[in-house]
């Protein structure tokens, strides 16, 4: 559902889903979502009254996160099929998939500047990949617990990882090592955010609080409580003045930061500089100082705004719903070329930015409150012979891709196996050595 509070709060419901919706995310430009679902697929949705979405249909198992990258170009995605793949925007198409995880992989995101992608699996691990070359160049592992949630910090040195465990940690990628450690939840953690400048970490746990987290100190600042139940998600408004949550109360809060504004803004313009693709390392950016261990009690400010703050949940809220009509399916089989000036999808799906100069104009002028109809059968451009034979391709090609990635699915979990056995039988001939 997607929320407009001006000039009076309602709300727009896009059905298409079949079951569990897990993750959603606007592209940088917001004229995209994408939305990750227990039914296995991903759908990119156009946030207007026309509800036309286009479904990406490659991943075995259930969708658990997507993440845009900064420019808008490439979509990650992470499933329980344990691999993470990537799509591109542009042509709307599948570009290919990432395999070294031995478990459900949990989140994946972007680095700032596009280069690397983060993941998390409930095997332990929060891995590195390169997107040039396609391959896993860095691996962290945990033997207490695994990461729900993994992101970078806006410049792109450090990954703050959500633990199962009860922890936050928080790892430099520079040195390639374990920079902060924090033990303030008595529960699982679900979510972490970092502020704009990079300064502090909010975090959302199963114990039903939020803590804010000063990197440069090292040090619990704040706990927030205002939620009745676990806090699944958060995070920060792209300026940082503002942060939201929300938890199993069905509530979602919307809270006021009171970090100073002028130093917050100054920080945030110079990690934006280093925002180029071209840029070197950041060797220069020493933050966070030192380790920080955190397993002790903390002397904090804590926060309840359950007296403090107006309800704004009203007993029938006003829901708009959306007459969605599916545009297209993409799977990891189709190759498509760049619209044509005619073609649909380039009036609605693609990023501006991405777009041939005949295309952007007529794209920045659309409105997002577009009410006109759906294409009548009369307007097609194709006749419905060819259409209904396009679309049985399309499910045998579903079909062959789930083949696939099952088959591969297989390869996998025989290479697992028959490691175990080279290193058991390592293990007998070390044993026969020794006794002989």
């Amino acid at each position: 559902m997607l929320w407009n509070f001006r000039p009076h709060a309602r709300a727009f419901r896009y059905v298409g889903h079949k079951d569990v919706v897990t993750s959603v995310q606007f592209s940088p430009l917001g004229n995209l979502l994408a939305s990750a679902s227990r039914d296995r697929t991903v759908r990119l949705w156009i946030p207007d009254k026309r509800g036309k979405y286009s479904e990406f249909k490659a991943h075995t198992a259930p969708v658990r996160s997507v993440d845009f990258s900064a420019d808008g170009q490439l979509l990650a995605t992470a499933s329980e099929d344990k691999s993470i793949k990537v799509w591109n925007m542009y042509r709307q198409r599948f570009l290919y998939s990432l395999y070294r995880h031995t478990h459900w992989v949990r989140c994946a995101k972007f680095s700032p500047d596009g280069r690397l992608i983060v993941s998390c699996s409930e095997d332990k691990t929060i891995k590195i990949w390169d997107t040039t070359n396609k391959q896993c160049i860095n691996n962290f592992s945990d033997s207490a617990g695994f990461a729900n949630f993994v992101d970078f910090n806006p410049n792109g040195t450090c990954i703050a990882a959500a633990g199962s465990d009860h922890t936050v940690k928080v790892w430099d990628l520079r040195v390639n090592r374990l920079l902060q450690h924090y033990q303030v939840h008595s529960c699982g953690v679900n979510c972490v955010s970092f502020h704009p400048s990079g300064n502090c970490l909010i975090t959302a746990s199963s114990d039903g609080t939020l803590k804010i987290l000063d990197l440069l100190e090292g040090r619990l600042i704040y706990t927030l409580q205002g939620h009745t139940g676990p806090v699944f998600t958060v995070s920060f408004s792209k300026g940082g003045e503002l942060f939201s949550s929300g938890g199993a109360d069905t509530q979602v809060l919307l809270w006021r930061t009171n970090f100073e504004n002028r130093y917050c803004k100054d920080v945030i313009k110079r990690n934006l500089k280093r925002l180029h693709f071209d840029s070197s390392p950041h060797l220069l950016d020493i933050y966070p100082r030192t380790p920080h261990l955190h397993e002790g009690k903390t002397e904090t400010v804590e926060v309840n705004p359950k007296l403090e703050v107006m309800d704004l949940q009203t007993s029938a809220p006003p829901v708009v719903d959306i007459l969605s009509f599916h545009s297209a399916t993409t799977t990891d089989t189709d190759v498509r070329t760049p619209p044509g000036k005619g073609e649909d999808t380039c009036s609605y799906f693609l990023n501006p930015s991405l777009m041939p100069s005949e295309c952007a104009p007529a794209t920045l002028k659309k409105k997002t409150e577009d009410v006109s109809d759906v294409p009548s059968e009369s307007q097609r451009s194709i006749p419905l012979a060819v259409t209904d034979a396009l679309e049985h391709i399309m499910e045998q090609l579903n079909v062959l891709t789930q083949t696939v990635s099952i088959l591969e699915q297989r390869l996998t979990l025989t290479e697992d196996k028959l490691k175990d056995c080279l290193e058991n039988q390592q293990r007998l001939c070390s044993a026969l050595q020794q006794k002989s």
